[in-house]
């Protein structure tokens, strides 16, 4: 992935498990920001974008299950959930809603922030210095052209965002509304054309494409062979 701080979502109605954590977080050359309660949490995803979310699942109003539930469904986010049970079932029932990972309360932060490297790494694995190829088309995204057939074609900052996470998650489908918020555009229509314009780089037949292909009613998806 690009160089960039990772930013992490905490979400706790306890004060002081709020405040500990973005601070030990931030010594740590993370970028935090923090909810009380699953109504906030979910205007700020909405927002902004996350590298993770570290979720207390027994939470007043929505708990960290329901929420953990719903998140999954429209992000691509990955969570850990803390939760002061310990019981099996509780950490089955986490996984199972699709949480990444869970950590039960009392926790060092030492070993919060551990999990949090493993699971972030994960998505770490884009090398900006290496060339990368989508059927005929090479890509360099650290010198930000695509080579075809004899031509060198530009890539904007905003392609190269959607190119980065597209490469990370070949056959992902990719909603409008993330692509909005990983590239900054936030006009449907404008997302389209920016599609277009990769597809006329990528694409040795645009008009019907192999690799960048719209997914009806879903979004994008790149496919690599």
């Amino acid at each position: 992935m690009e160089n960039r701080k990772k930013h992490i979502l905490v979400v706790d109605d306890d004060n002081r498990i709020r405040d500990l954590l973005k601070e030990y977080l931030n010594e740590n050359d993370y970028i935090v920001s923090t909810s009380e309660d699953a109504i906030n949490a979910k205007i700020k995803v909405s927002q902004f974008r996350f590298d993770l979310i570290v979720l207390d699942v027994m939470m007043p109003g929505q708990n960290g299950y329901d929420l953990t539930r719903e998140i999954k469904k429209n992000y691509k986010i990955p969570i850990i959930l803390l939760t002061a049970k310990g019981e099996v079932e509780n950490r089955i029932k986490g996984l199972e809603l699709g949480a990444d990972d869970y950590i039960s309360k009392p926790f060092e932060p030492k070993e919060l922030l551990l999990r949090i490297k493993n699971i972030t790494n994960k998505d770490s694995n884009i090398d900006l210095n290496k060339e990368y190829f989508v059927g005929k088309a090479k890509i360099d995204l650290n010198k930000m052209y695509i080579n075809i057939g004899k031509n060198n074609k530009k890539i904007n900052l905003s392609e190269k965002k959607v190119l980065i996470e597209m490469l990370a998650n070949p056959g992902k489908t990719f909603s409008r509304d993330e692509i909005g918020k990983i590239s900054g555009i936030s006009q449907e229509r404008s997302i389209d054309v920016m599609i277009t314009r990769l597809r006329q780089k990528i694409e040795t037949n645009p008009k019907n494409p192999k690799y960048l292909q719209t997914i009806r009613g879903s979004g994008y998806v790149l496919w690599i062979e």
